[in-house]
């Protein structure tokens, strides 16, 4: 622990992460769970981004969006899943103050810049289906660039306000975070001071960089209803609606569980609930990206059997 000059408080220099469980035969299957489950995300995504590059039917904006939010996935699983790896088979479970900085920052920028990203992406499909004649014109590559930048620009940049705030706080003790990485309710929780004022800046943080992205892509999806609701044909109007189904059932699985962690004052905090709930926003929906967008997109499977078949005759 470090000592503060002129104070007889020391700060900590390090945070112990509990994880889920303290019993050895738990943490080995539980080992063999998340291992599988960060496998396949990897894998699933990585499949994704391959695919997208190979194949050149599928350089499109919609793709290129795609190919962006699966290596987003790929980043924030593994800010947290290898280090939970780890914890669960070694008998330390620390994290120093800097390490433990690092991860909520780059978690919290990454997280942050694929709910910014969401927006876009909701963008990407109302320009296809409300202005069809117009959405390469609209959407070209220039324009593409410059809203993934900006997503990139707004994430990092609400994050450093976020991660500052929560670890400037004096941390005199006890060090250990009732969590499996280094979540900003869960270390906040256990600042030696009043942390009210911190918490309502932090809200007021998280409600802009939560509330203002689910607004705009509402606003997006009731002008992709109406314009849908106005195709005759039955069929292109439910290969309309197919498209944004994907989008749709991602956008909540994120949405919802990172929501109530962050958009609620430190006295309600549940450590065992939380990590449950945190699991959805940081693995599961990285899991599931790459199923939901894959089983429901035809030029996803078509570009998957081309490169099998193209692997056979290199054979």
């Amino acid at each position: 622990m470090w000592m503060i000059p002129g104070q007889n408080k020391s700060w900590i220099s390090e945070f112990i992460l509990l994880g889920f469980s303290s019993d050895t035969t738990s943490n080995s299957i539980l080992f063999i769970v998340f291992l599988l489950i960060y496998l396949s995300s990897v894998m699933g995504n990585g499949l994704i981004i391959l695919l997208i590059c190979l194949d050149t039917h599928l350089h499109t904006p919609m793709y290129f969006f795609l190919c962006i939010l699966a290596m987003l996935d790929m980043g924030y699983i593994t800010t947290t899943i290898p280090q939970m790896l780890v914890h669960l088979l070694a008998k330390s479970q620390t994290i120093t103050f800097a390490g433990c900085w690092i991860q909520m920052y780059v978690f919290s920028a990454l997280a942050l810049t694929e709910s910014t990203f969401f927006v876009v992406m909701a963008y990407d499909r109302y320009v296809a289906i409300c202005h069809p004649l117009h959405y390469t014109v609209i959407l070209n590559w220039e324009m593409c660039i410059r809203l993934a930048s900006g997503s990139f620009v707004c994430g990092f940049l609400s994050s450093l306000l976020h991660t500052f705030f929560t670890m400037s706080l004096p941390y005199c003790g006890p060090n250990k975070v009732n969590h499996y990485f280094c979540e900003g309710p869960a270390v906040r929780s256990l600042a030696c001071m009043d942390t009210h004022l911190i918490e309502m800046v932090d809200q007021v943080l998280s409600v802009f960089v939560a509330v203002t992205p689910i607004s705009l892509i509402v606003a997006s999806y009731i002008y992709i209803a109406m314009a849908i609701m106005k195709i005759k044909s039955s069929q292109a109007r439910f290969k309309a609606f197919s498209t944004c189904a994907s989008h749709l059932t991602v956008v909540t699985l994120f949405y919802g569980p990172a929501s109530y962690i962050y958009m609620r004052p430190n006295s309600n905090f549940f450590p065992e609930q939380d990590k449950q709930i945190s699991l959805f926003y940081n693995t599961f929906t990285a899991l599931l990206n790459p199923v939901v967008y894959s089983l429901r997109n035809k030029d996803i499977k078509r570009a998957f059997l081309k490169v099998m078949v193209s692997g056979r005759m290199d054979l």
